[in-house]
């Protein structure tokens, strides 16, 4: 059995409201094609896509007292995946996400994340010691567990997500990750803010741009293009980006080639596309290989 890796993070429950288009910033009323609640947030996108891998996941997120947690904590109630969640005072985290037809989103932080001025540690601590490797996401309450990975000697990898290049609260990640993942939609010259990261001692940088595909560059100033795959009709594209994150992961953990991790995140975010949840439904690593293989990809 794989060692755990432990995820630091992210867990909401989504109301998704399905459009023709965004909306005109004018007074209106709209009709959605379709809306439904779904499990959100960037740790809880990792842990499903991970476990559905194959992975063993530690997820630590915080959870409000009310029934939003509890249809969080079921909706992370799959084999593979041990919830470590700090109760709080706070509600928990919901958005609002409106989205159109080619996977334009507006994301409403209706209820914030908490950030208590406490955080009970012990259990993820325990939990780093044996870990593979810890995934710190860019919450504030997450920012102790770049010093509790780094004390364990642990790989930290990280995902700045919509990173602008100035924004000072990604800072502390960008300093701890070995690792980083991030997007393009907000630096448009992403090329320099790679081989910057490079430059200073990362192991890896992977830039994703949507249905433009991915770019790579590695330690030993390789750089990668990567397509994205096609798909018949996008459904929702909520959680694309840790879908590809989860690939690439598995692939890395499993000894695999950088394009082949590359190829491995590509296909799962196409199959996440196609789904209404943060994982395809019957995800699956030898699906992920099955697509490489039969589907011309």
């Amino acid at each position: 059995m794989n060692n755990p890796i432990v995820i630091i993070g992210g867990a909401s429950l989504d109301t998704i409201i399905q459009l023709d288009a965004l909306p005109t910033p004018t007074p209106q009323t709209l009709w959605p094609k379709s809306s439904y609640r779904s499990v959100g947030s960037t740790g809880a996108g990792k842990a499903l896509n991970l476990a559905a891998l194959g992975r063993n996941v530690v997820l630590h997120s915080l959870l409000g007292q009310d029934t939003e947690a509890d249809l969080v904590r079921h909706a992370l109630n799959k084999p593979g995946i041990e919830l470590l969640s700090e109760i709080t005072d706070t509600p928990t985290e919901q958005h609002v996400n409106l989205m159109d037809p080619h996977g334009g989103r507006v994301s409403l932080f209706v209820q914030p994340p908490a950030d208590p001025s406490v955080v009970d540690w012990a259990s993820v601590t325990s939990a780093i010691s044996g870990c593979e490797l810890v995934v710190i996401n860019i919450l504030s309450y997450t920012k102790p567990a770049l010093a509790l990975a780094q004390n364990a000697n642990k790989p930290v990898w990280t995902d700045l997500h919509d990173y602008d290049g100035r924004n000072p609260h990604h800072q502390p990640f960008i300093d701890a990750a070995n690792v980083i993942f991030l997007s393009n939609d907000n630096l448009p010259d992403y090329r320099s803010f790679m081989k910057k990261m490079i430059d200073d001692g990362k192991e890896l940088v992977v830039c994703t741009h949507g249905s433009d595909g991915a770019t790579l560059l590695s330690r030993d100033g390789q750089w990668l293009e990567q397509p994205a795959f096609p798909v018949g009709q996008v459904q929702d594209t909520n959680g694309a980006g840790d879908a590809f994150f989860s690939g690439f992961l598995c692939g890395h953990l499993n000894g695999e080639n950088l394009k082949t991790c590359l190829r491995l995140g590509a296909v799962c975010g196409a199959l996440c596309v196609t789904s209404q949840s943060l994982a395809a439904e019957n995800l699956s690593l030898q699906r992920v290989h099955d697509h490489l293989r039969e589907g011309g990809w």
